[in-house]
């Protein structure tokens, strides 16, 4: 995890002590403009002078470094031009990309928009994202890596220590679960995954328990057990745990982790079975969530369940055709040994349903469909409630994550239906398999219970190249958007 420093100061940018001072330029009425209000009128003629000199126009999205010498105490400006009408979220990918592309700097300060605490929340948030790296593993190519910016001022008559504070929390906890995201699976089995777990919450006011894989023999936890018994490294369940005092809402969190997934007996294509590490993100998703909602403090009770497991191709896993009993009682035939996730989550989500949340959402890297239907950058949302799935998509737009709601029809039901069981874990592969996973999902949660299935699976990591506030890799996706959601029901 990067160790990283934030602070805002209402101070004048050109007077800090910086590696680099980012300053927002426009194009204003054809004129090179620099924004911030904060330099002034002789420091920014300079700025726009040296700028010119080299070309630059001020365009959205331009970056372009000049000297500090006689304008600023920083060794070096970066003028970004900042577009007339940019959301906050594109402010906040914008200084992502800054941020990015400072990489070997370590102290840099920003003098963006700064129109209100929406700008100060997104520049800060961008950087502070962006500011990642996972060099764990790395040895003699060690040396060649950029160091992240790690001490980041965001020049802001709307910020505060609070508001830093509550930032940091946040990007610490999605930083973990980038951690988590990008351990190689040969380091991080189910039991590696709860012993990082259990070790992120000492000191913390979250409790922890587990079962193992005897424990979940003889409880019967059947699709859990099921998927992981093919692996020499056996199967978890993770529950974690924060209810603090006066908390009158309960949210349940529950997050498919499969640590790597081969596909079982359905074996996956080899070119990109490597990125299958990822395939644990949605568990790596509520364990953070919950770590920041405990550390801001919000009085809201969750849980979060991490349904952990390997799907490996040996003889001794579930194989098509054979039945397994999920907890609960239902019965599920298995046509595909690689829709594997919706197994293990089925049982989670009927043991979280057990201590009677007013509200369950999970999270999962699910189908192939997802990313096949609306692409690497956008997640689904759905549910068998209305008025919750758009709960939880209002979250997801206040905090800049991009997810789309989507129907689960009812005329899909009769797809998972089995000649043999309760119900069968694929439909027909004739289409919709985003929507018939979520329908599988739905028949192990309680009708009047307001439920969301995220399904994750293109956000989740990146295995193109950077962007915004993203490093390749493990992204952290649905983080912010949980919390949101968590800080919004613990005000009612």
């Amino acid at each position: 995890m990067t160790n990283l420093t934030l602070r805002f100061a209402s101070t004048a940018p050109t007077a800090a002590a910086l590696d680099v001072l980012v300053v927002g330029v426009a194009e204003v009425n054809k004129k090179l403009t620099v924004l911030p209000k904060s330099i002034t009128a002789a420091q920014a003629k300079k700025i726009t002078s040296a700028l010119s000199a080299v070309g630059a126009v001020g365009k959205a999205g331009e970056q372009t470094r000049i000297p500090a010498s006689g304008i600023a105490s920083a060794a070096s400006i970066l003028a970004v031009g900042i577009g007339a009408d940019i959301s906050t979220e594109q402010l906040r990918q914008l200084t992502g990309d800054v941020t990015r592309a400072l990489a070997g700097n370590k102290r840099v300060g920003y003098a963006l928009r700064d129109h209100d605490h929406g700008d100060a929340k997104a520049v800060a948030e961008g950087a502070m994202l962006a500011a990642y790296s996972f060099t764990e593993f790395r040895n003699s190519s060690l040396v060649d890596q950029k160091t992240p910016v790690s001490a980041i001022t965001i020049f802001s008559k709307h910020g505060s220590k609070n508001l830093a504070t509550e930032i940091s929390k946040l990007v610490g906890a999605i930083h973990f679960a980038r951690d988590l995201g990008n351990t190689p699976p040969s380091h991080l089995p189910p039991a590696e995954f709860v012993a990082k777990a259990k070790k992120e919450i000492v000191g913390r006011a979250i409790t922890a328990t587990i079962w193992d894989e005897k424990k979940l023999v003889a409880e019967g936890f059947g699709g859990i057990i099921g998927v992981g018994q093919g692996s020499s490294r056996p199967p978890r369940l993770l529950k974690l745990e924060y209810k603090p005092k006066g908390a009158k809402q309960h949210i349940a969190l529950v997050g498919k982790g499969i640590t790597f997934d081969t596909g079982g007996i359905s074996l996956k294509p080899g070119l990109n079975m490597h990125d299958m590490k990822f395939d644990m993100s949605g568990a790596g998703a509520v364990v953070a969530s919950i770590i920041a909602i405990a550390d801001l403090g919000l009085k809201v009770h969750v849980t979060a369940w991490a349904a952990l497991a390997e799907n490996m191709p040996s003889g001794t896993a579930s194989r098509p055709g054979d039945v397994l009993k999920i907890y609960g009682g239902k019965t599920v035939e298995v046509l595909n040994t690689d829709a594997e996730g919706r197994l293990v989550l089925a049982d989670a989500l009927v043991k979280a349903n057990e201590s009677k949340p007013n509200y369950i959402v999970d999270i999962a890297t699910l189908t192939g469909a997802q990313v096949l239907g609306m692409g690497l950058r956008t997640a689904a949302i759905m549910a068998n409630n209305d008025e919750f799935r758009s709960e939880v998509h209002a979250a997801a737009q206040a905090t800049g994550e991009d997810m789309w709601p989507m129907p689960l029809p009812e005329f899909l039901r009769n797809e998972i239906n089995s000649s043999v069981a309760d119900l069968a874990n694929i439909g027909s592969g004739k289409g919709g398999g985003m929507q018939l996973a979520g329908i599988f999902l739905r028949e192990f949660v309680p009708k009047d219970l307001p439920w969301v299935h995220l399904d994750v699976a293109g956000p989740a990591y990146n295995q193109g190249s950077p962007y915004a506030y993203n490093t390749i890799g493990s992204t952290g996706f649905a983080i912010r958007t949980m919390v949101e959601l968590a800080r919004r029901i613990a005000a009612r």
